[in-house]
């Protein structure tokens, strides 16, 4: 790539990141984390247990790391060749619906290549005991992202063309609306349209984790919505609990292993701290840094498409091109974003801890759960502070002892005497 074309689109790139950093800072909560204690992993968890979490999460990241480089091989491969769209699309001309038939066979295509290694994780995790699902229930899910995720790329490769022969040099604004208004929409209908065709939502029955939570979104001050649980066993044996949908789909939804296996204190902490995320409007919060960051990359994306393949502009054949400059722009800016997700996590844990008061209880979760997840105990700091979504284990240990330490210094009666002149 020459140096002229070089310059054309690494102004835009340095933009996006410094629009990704801007949002970091922005967003990032204003609520209270507490600072961790530091925590020896090895005080809470025996050698054979870090070196299985790391052996068996060390080998899945370096996995997802060579199925992400032969996504990115195919679409370097279709971007060289003479021809990236096949001779028998002729027929449909150069338009949109040429576009569209690319884009969903290069979408399969690259889903293709990075299976082998999808199934050699998969069958890691099944060694580990984490996977329950069939290899048939598996290759069924697979068909089902297929038949959903093919008809968008081609809708949306289709409308690509449409704006870039429509627009020319700024179809990069209407690509950037698009993107923000298709995250809001998949947002808000993804737990009610497509969250259903891969597992089953059961509201959380009058029992006493109902109590509990209702309990808890009072004391946050927060308007829950519904509260789920999630059939994630037919699948895995992993547990977890996350926060999705925007205002009439907001919901809270929990593991039916988290609900099966962790106790009474254990679940509380976990649905505070979903709770956290209501209160602190995280949801909203990440499509608001999306609002920052798109518009910015879709520029971006934009100059480096057309360094990559300039004489391939507002054709079928320029797809390749758009959705690799697409990936190398995401990768960078996501490492950033990283930070604004650990930030958010590390609030969401001290609310848990403040409104359950139960610090050991949360240091029993987060062992429990680190070990049924076969996680990363002891993850090296440039695996940590680059590619995780959350906190390590040890610093969320960390964060329950020096609460505990915390609470105990105000309940000790040296906390309460009145200073001398006062």
């Amino acid at each position: 790539m020459s140096s002229v074309r070089r310059s054309r689109w690494l102004p835009a790139l340095l933009a996006t990141l410094a629009a990704a950093e801007a949002g970091v800072r922005l967003l990032a909560p204003k609520a209270r984390a507490i600072k961790p204690a530091p925590v020896e992993p090895r005080s809470y968890f025996t050698a054979e247990e870090i070196e299985r979490g790391r052996r068996f999460a060390r080998g899945q990241l370096a996995l997802g790391l060579l199925g992400t480089t032969a996504e990115l091989a195919v679409l370097v491969a279709a971007v060289r060749s003479p021809r990236p769209v096949p001779r028998r699309l002729d027929r449909l001309g150069d338009g949109p619906v040429a576009a569209g038939a690319a884009a969903i066979g290069l979408s399969v295509t690259s889903s293709l290549a990075g299976l082998p290694v999808a199934a050699l994780s998969r069958r890691r995790a099944r060694a580990v005991g984490l996977v329950t699902q069939s290899w048939r229930g598996w290759g069924i899910d697979l068909l089902k992202q297929t038949a959903i995720g093919a008809p968008l790329a081609g809708a949306g490769g289709g409308l690509i063309v449409s704006l870039t022969r429509r627009y020319q040099r700024a179809w990069w604004v209407p690509v950037a609306a698009g993107s923000l208004a298709a995250s809001a929409l998949f947002t808000t209908l993804g737990p009610v349209v497509l969250d259903p065709i891969f597992n089953r939502f059961t509201p959380l029955p009058e029992d006493q984790t109902r109590a509990d939570v209702l309990e808890l979104a009072g004391a946050a001050g927060v308007q829950v919505g519904e509260v789920y649980s999630v059939d994630a066993s037919r699948r895995t044996t992993a547990a977890n609990a996350y926060v999705t949908g925007l205002g009439p789909t907001k919901r809270v939804v929990l593991f039916d292993t988290l609900l099966d296996r962790y106790s009474r204190d254990e679940i509380r902490l976990v649905v505070a701290h979903e709770l956290a995320h209501v209160r602190h409007r995280d949801v909203p919060r990440g499509l608001a840094y999306a609002a920052i960051v798109v518009p910015a990359g879709a520029f971006a994306v934009q100059r480096l498409s057309w360094s990559l393949a300039p004489a391939r502009r507002g054709s079928a054949g320029a797809l390749p091109a758009l959705a690799l400059a697409a990936m190398l722009v995401a990768g960078p800016t996501g490492l950033i974003a990283g930070r604004l997700s650990r930030a958010i996590e590390r609030c969401a844990d001290t609310v848990a801890l403040e409104l359950t008061d139960a610090p050991e209880a949360f240091i029993s979760f987060e062992r429990r759960i680190a070990l049924q997840n076969v996680a990363d105990l002891d993850p090296p700091r440039l695996i940590s502070s680059l590619l995780a979504t959350h906190p390590p284990t040890a610093e969320r240990i960390g964060a329950a002892v020096a609460f505990e330490a915390e609470a105990s210094a105000l309940r000790s009666p040296a906390s309460r005497r009145t200073p001398a002149g006062s």
